[in-house]
């Protein structure tokens, strides 16, 4: 049964490699697309259910025990992850027939997203530093096409900044493992977690540890390694971006996580406090920006920003009660994220415009996407009992149980500016009188809404779920907090 974890990479790796053949045929890549990632779904919620009922799955690819062979790890965060990923990349998918235009449809767009898939599954379901390397570079060699997908100038443009920013931390992670790998003999997770609590984590390995903080810190873009994602992520059309705010920065946050509460977890006076400091500028910036800004790609743009701070705050505590609480955010903002990047693209194809300041009185043509549109706003903000105001209030439990007033503070002023930089999108896009009449709109939002249902419906069955929701959530924020599960299901000690 074991060989279910690397179903979900199988599946997206194979049907790219079909779409690759196929990809002048537009109608049949759809298909394809769309069965193979309610296939990977399925498959992801299987397991899911597997890894709650009988613990922590592991697979020895190559029949080579860990740590010496490729080992693949399904711990309840890996596979909820992967869950939440495949369900965004469904919804984006969809989302793409009848908005990323037919041009670029036959020009591999859909065996690039599937090699995305690929990348980021992959990231979360390694179990060694290597591989995670290897699974971030195909799934930023599949951004590489993405992001330039279409051949704009603003993407050509953005596209050289992306990238060099990509291969500068790729290099850096290929030292920080040789560093790393060089003082331990080691690179399975499991077996680094076993030899560094042994070695009491010397000064030579926290050095290494804040360089792999750097590392996955520019590829989830916290302060102050973020100055190249509001550029690069408006640049490419909706779905694109969608993809990219919702899984790209994720992953880094993820890294972030895996590695500092099962690798680097005994230097926390010095390593967990440098990230909640990272953390709550990361925040400030990220609301700054979005309240700054009348472009309504760039203020949930910069939403992101804030969204990774906030979830940083859980990690920096290291509490049971605050990791719980990240765990919940981060799947609630992977979900959201999604549906606001698809929202804010049907208002721009409505309009033709991402200035805020030429919409207006879209809801009287268009009511339920207003509506939807509001509900993701006050579920952004974190207003009870969506799902942002679930995690938001346990990782604010955990901060003032471990006294860290500080960060709490920035959580909460911060909530308020969030609310107010979407309601901003609301009142002015949405409310008022329409700046456009019916037949002067630019587009139809006719095959949009349906994507963006799926995902604000499990947004608030997270919310209102959150009961159903907690224990598997819980289970994953306990392996965490208790490294010595993940290391014995690896190593089977």
């Amino acid at each position: 049964m074991n060989n279910f974890v690397i179903l979900p990479i199988l599946i997206p790796l194979m049907t790219g490699i079909i779409l690759i053949f196929v990809n002048k045929y537009t109608k049949t890549s759809r298909v394809i697309s769309l069965i193979s990632t309610v296939l990977t779904v399925i498959v992801s919620l299987s397991l899911v259910n597997q890894v709650y009922h009988n613990g922590i799955q592991t697979l020895n690819l190559g029949d080579w025990d860990a740590p010496f062979g490729i080992v693949l790890v399904a711990d309840m965060l890996a596979s909820l992850l992967v869950t939440t990923g495949s369900i965004v990349v469904l919804a984006c998918t969809i989302y793409s027939f009848k908005n990323i235009g037919k041009e670029r449809e036959a020009f591999f767009y859909y065996a690039a997203v599937q090699f995305l898939m690929v990348g980021v599954l992959g990231a979360f379901l390694t179990g060694d530093l290597f591989n995670l390397f290897v699974f971030f570079e195909v799934m930023l060699m599949a951004s590489y096409v993405l992001i330039v997908h279409g051949g704009t100038k603003p993407q050509l443009r953005e596209s050289i900044k992306y990238i060099l920013v990509n291969v500068i931390s790729s290099a850096l992670f290929v030292i920080a493992v040789a560093y790393l790998y060089a003082v331990t003999g080691t690179v399975n997770m499991a077996d680094l977690s076993t030899k560094i609590s042994q070695l009491g984590q010397p000064g030579i390995v926290t050095v290494i540890s804040i360089l792999f903080l750097v590392v996955f810190g520019l590829k989830g873009a916290i302060f102050p390694l973020f100055f190249w994602l509001p550029g690069s992520y408006n640049a490419p059309p909706t779905p694109i971006t969608a993809l990219f705010g919702a899984l790209l920065t994720k992953v880094g946050v993820y890294s972030i996580i895996r590695t500092f509460t099962i690798i680097f977890y005994h230097d926390t006076g010095f390593t967990h406090t440098l990230i909640g400091i990272l953390a709550g500028f990361t925040i400030l910036v990220g609301v700054i920006g979005a309240v700054a800004y009348w472009d309504v790609k760039q203020i949930i743009i910069y939403n992101i920003l804030t969204a990774v701070g906030v979830i940083l705050v859980g990690v920096a505590t290291l509490t049971p009660t605050s990791l719980t609480g990240s765990i919940y955010y981060l799947i609630h903002d992977m979900i959201i994220k999604a549906a606001l990047f698809l929202l804010v693209g049907a208002m721009i194809v409505i309009t033709g415009t991402s200035n805020l300041k030429k919409m207006g009185g879209l809801i009287n043509h268009h009511p339920y996407l207003g509506w939807m549109f509001f509900i993701a706003t006050i579920s952004l903000a974190g207003i009870p009992p969506f799902s942002g105001f679930i995690g938001k209030l346990l990782i604010v439990k955990g901060s003032l149980a471990a006294e860290h007033y500080a960060l709490v503070a920035a959580i909460l002023i911060s909530s308020l500016l969030v609310l107010y930089s979407v309601m901003k999108i609301f009142i002015n896009g949405f409310w008022g009188e329409a700046k456009l009449r019916k037949e002067e709109e630019k587009g139809t939002t006719k095959g949009l809404l349906f994507p963006i249902t799926l995902l604000l419906s499990l947004s608030i069955a997270l919310g209102f779920g959150a009961e159903w929701f907690y224990p598997y959530i819980s289970q994953a924020a306990q392996d965490l907090t208790d490294p010595s599960i993940y290391v014995q299901a690896v190593l089977k000690e």
